[in-house]
């Protein structure tokens, strides 16, 4: 019974995802509703305790990152600065391949440090520009952004600075740079099948005679900006290598200038002092003044055009990034709930049964990102729990930790962006479109993602390879 709490629950929230319900609405209280079914008492200590104590603290801390984000977007794209970029690249590769370099645009960010909802918010004019050029369907630019941004570069190639590479270094003392063999293998199938998926789809609804879409059905739609109102392409450019190179140069930057594990913060109107751990802010931190940086380089070569429109579109971007964002942190209270449930720990005890050390990883981690709806809470939970029972039947079997750190974060990227994963909500919410129009896209990169996993599991039992 405390099974079927849980999974109904779940199912419930997949629904209402998936139907255009507000998940804002719905997961406190389809959370609640499986607590209340489990211990009827619980239900206002797990609201207040459990679910908003989740949701703050999501917010406390990533909140500045979607605002951020938001706003760099914004200002890209009446800046004039997306269009530029989309001339330039429509004129050098050609209309037809605008699925492929919004997929390479994308992938370079979220590589070079970006966070994954930076990049759909950075990305997103571009890809609607584009795929408007083209007349590709926009129902497909959340599956070309999600196959850059929540796939490959998130959790398989090697040496990925997102939290998903970085989690198992921990548990199994390894790099980030762990398995390269496979991880590079395993982020080619993903792309090509990807890519081939997606070019499958856009032939489809090319011949059923489907469009970019009319303008009057579309939301959220980027300004149109008129054509003789050039940016070059280089100086467009610049902001994305700002963020890039910034968020890298102050990864590397802030642990040096700080020069310890902590920073104490004491001003006089301060009754007591607030320690901050810098090994937990420092990567956020570095994202925030990348942003920053790239928000001035917009400034410094398009202060007049930007100033016309700054107040309508930083509203605009306020308004995407409290969505955005409050999507997300009510995803994560939700997975936090689900996971204090008895129904819960009875799943994970027994994913402990899969005899295989790798399958019994895979399977784990990957079922329990479903469960949360989050690639890095389930892969937090799994090794938390499991890892020290990975590590030895792996050591028993001669597999090396490097092979598990990238199954593990393989893994963690496969079911976890079932219809209630805060990153698909957010990705949706961006692009204006809902679950019932995009969503069959992104599932197909979901199975693709998952069964590329056991892919690498069979091609490192045949070739040895790591």
């Amino acid at each position: 019974m405390s099974v079927a709490i849980a999974a109904l629950s779940l199912i419930l929230l997949m629904i209402a995802a998936y139907r255009g319900m507000s998940v804002i609405v719905m997961a406190p209280l389809l959370a609640m509703l499986a607590v209340f079914l489990t211990d009827p008492v619980a239900v206002p200590a797990a609201f207040s305790g459990l679910f908003m104590d989740r949701v703050g603290s999501f917010l406390k801390l990533y909140f500045p990152v979607f605002l951020l984000g938001a706003l760099f977007g914004k200002l890209v794209e009446i800046s004039g600065f997306s269009r530029a970029i989309v001339t330039a690249v429509i004129g050098f590769i050609g209309a037809g391949r605008a699925i492929p370099a919004i997929m390479a645009v994308t992938a370079l960010l979220t590589y070079g440090g970006v966070s994954v909802f930076v990049a759909v918010f950075a990305v997103y004019p571009f890809a609607a520009e584009m795929f408007r050029r083209a007349d590709i369907p926009k129902r497909l630019v959340p599956a070309t952004i999600g196959l850059g941004a929540l796939t490959f570069t998130m959790d398989a190639l090697p040496g990925t600075p997102q939290i998903q590479n970085i989690i198992p270094t921990s548990f199994f003392g390894t790099t980030t740079w762990a398995a390269p063999i496979l991880g590079l293998i395993g982020s080619l199938f993903i792309a090509v099948s990807g890519l081939a998926y997606l070019g499958w789809r856009r032939r489809a609804m090319l011949a059923a005679g489907e469009g970019y879409g009319a303008p009057e059905t579309l939301v959220n739609e980027p300004e149109q900006r008129d054509e003789d109102d050039r940016v070059h392409p280089l100086i467009a450019l610049l902001p994305l290598l700002v963020v890039g190179v910034g968020n890298l140069l102050l990864t590397l930057a802030i642990p040096r200038w700080v020069n310890g594990p902590e920073v104490t913060l004491s001003l006089p109107g301060m009754a007591e002092p607030v320690a901050v751990k810098v090994a937990q802010l420092s990567a956020l931190w570095a994202v925030e003044g990348a942003l920053l940086l790239g928000i001035g380089t917009i400034l410094l070569f398009a202060f007049r055009t930007v100033a016309q429109r700054f107040a309508e579109g930083s509203k605009a971007a306020v308004g995407g990034a409290l969505l955005a964002g409050m999507n997300t942190a009510v995803e994560y209270g939700f997975g936090a709930v689900i996971a204090a449930l008895p129904g819960f720990l009875i799943v994970k005890d027994a994913l402990r049964a899969i005899p295989n050390p790798l399958v019994n990883e895979a399977i784990t981690v990957t079922s329990l990102a479903g469960i949360t709806g989050s690639a890095s809470g389930g892969l937090s939970i799994a090794l938390a729990a499991m890892a020290e029972q990975f590590a030895t039947a792996g050591d028993a079997a001669g597999i090396p930790r490097e092979v598990l750190h990238r199954i593990a974060s393989m893994a963690s990227g496969g079911m976890d962006s079932l219809p209630h994963n805060g990153a698909v909500i957010t990705l949706l919410a961006v692009t204006g479109l809902t679950h019932r129009q995009a969503y069959r896209d992104i599932f197909a990169l979901t199975i693709i993602k998952t069964l590329t996993v056991f892919v690498v599991i069979a091609l490192y039992y045949l070739t040895g390879l790591v």
